[in-house]
């Protein structure tokens, strides 16, 4: 996909349901619906989906594989290959920290949830943006589907994600598999601006659904063993824990619960996570360092953005050593992605752009050294006030950025930079009413921490 799968996000929601926004986010108003339905037109996505299921063989448990465990059968002695089933119950299994086991995604409620959450929050920005339902019709049904309708739903915990597999295994959940649906800030965000705006598709019975759904599995997270141990995890695990239960908390109106959840972070393990010259030393000892400074920090931003939502500014709270996410991600800035992706840090750097100012362009220009487009990507139109640097974008036929004027013909006119940029939300056209198939989404591969 040409479409970013953002690590972690909150919708801005008074900023989105308030519109009047700056004309030179156009092109990443433009970006936002190419991404809405292209997502859309994977969905919708359900546990039930799934060809193996947990030892309960209840297919709406939730269910993944501990996806940095790989199968050493040396221990069985075995004369003839092994089936698939006999290497995951026989063999040992021995972590192999940030590599993917080549299988792990046979189960894929990880990728199907991903792709969920990310279609339900571009197909919200893209309904306020083109003021076409049909958008607001997609993400609740996507909901629907997920989480409340009886049959297709998931239950309301994560007693099995992240099964550790093989002889040796864990033989249930463990509580790295919490970070699975750490994009439920996203699904969270998006029903709170459908709320808002009175969407006719986010529907009474819905919102109580989602609602009574959201209360079991906040209760989950709040007592089970296993998501207890995720909570005392002090590196981003602990972090998405943390913002995960706040923004159901915040959903289902517990906003006194919903402080003291982040209130605990920031007392808690946040002290001990970003040091004085802003290194994040739990994440830079990883085998992805560039990947999971970038992803720690994403969890921090969309915390304080939770916090903001409920009117309290927590992003000059500071760690035992002075500093904050902005020193954080400062940090991240000056450090090589080698061979990782380096688009990870992008939002990042653009929200401290955006909430803590840019007066001397130190966030702008960077970005427009790493990416002369990203006036265009998504998360340009929400991480405002920023400045576009002047540089001119267009939006191809396939929805992807480009940097440059749009060719003569094409359907899509080029920014002319803040000075010049087109009146935006009005000319993007509405999207038609499609009814789509249920289908998976295919190859996804989700960067879930261990």
């Amino acid at each position: 996909s040409a479409f970013s799968s953002y690590i972690s996000q909150w919708i801005p929601v008074n900023y989105t349901t308030e519109g009047g926004w700056d004309n030179k986010t156009y092109y990443a108003q433009q970006e936002i619906v190419a991404a809405a339905k292209w997502f859309a037109n994977q969905g919708p996505w359900s546990v039930m989906n799934k060809t193996f299921t947990a030892p309960t063989n209840d297919t709406h448990d939730y269910l993944s594989w501990a996806p940095y465990y790989w199968a050493d059968c040396s221990n069985v002695g075995n004369t003839t290959e092994l089936t698939p089933q006999q290497v995951w119950e026989e063999c040992n299994y021995t972590p192999k920290d940030g590599q993917f086991s080549p299988d792990v995604r046979l189960v894929n409620d990880t990728g199907a949830f991903q792709a969920m959450s990310d279609a339900v929050f571009y197909n919200t920005l893209a309904y306020k943006i083109t003021g076409d339902e049909s958008y607001a019709k997609q993400s609740a049904w996507f909901i629907d589907t997920w989480f409340t309708n009886n049959q297709t739903n998931m239950n309301p915990n994560l007693n099995w994600a992240q099964v550790q597999r093989g002889a040796n295994g864990s033989h249930g959940g463990t509580h790295t598999g919490v970070l699975d649906l750490h994009g439920m800030t996203k699904v969270v965000s998006a029903i709170l601006v459908l709320r808002a705006l009175a969407s006719p598709s986010w529907t009474n019975t819905l919102d109580t659904a989602m609602n009574d759904w959201c209360t079991q599995y906040v209760n989950w997270l709040l007592t089970n063993d296993i998501a207890l141990e995720e909570k005392a995890a002090t590196n981003n695990h602990g972090s998405f824990y943390y913002s995960q239960t706040s923004a159901i908390q915040v959903l289902i109106g517990d906003y006194t619960a919903a402080k003291a959840t982040l209130q605990e972070f920031f007392d808690g393990i946040y002290q001990n996570q970003i040091t004085a010259n802003g290194d994040q030393p739990l994440e830079s000892a990883r085998t992805r360092p560039y990947h999971y400074r970038a992803y720690n920090a994403a969890a921090i931003i969309t915390i304080n953005r939770i916090a903001d939502y409920m009117g309290w500014n927590t992003w000059n709270i500071t760690t035992k050593d002075g500093v904050t996410v902005k020193e954080a991600v400062d940090y991240a800035m000056t450090m090589p992605a080698g061979s990782e992706d380096p688009t990870e840090l992008y939002p990042d750097v653009a929200a401290m752009a955006s909430y803590y100012k840019d007066p001397n362009n130190k966030y702008s220009g960077w970005l427009a050294q790493q990416d002369n487009t990203y006036p265009g990507q998504a998360y340009y139109f929400w991480e405002q006030p920023m400045t576009d640097s002047g540089l001119k974008v267009y939006i191809d036929a396939s929805g992807s950025v480009q940097s440059g004027t749009a060719p003569s013909g094409s359907n899509s006119g080029s920014s002319t930079g803040s000075n010049g940029s087109k009146s935006g939300a009005a000319a993007i056209a509405a999207a038609p009413v499609v009814s789509f198939g249920v289908a998976a989404l295919v190859g996804a591969v989700v960067a879930a921490a261990l």
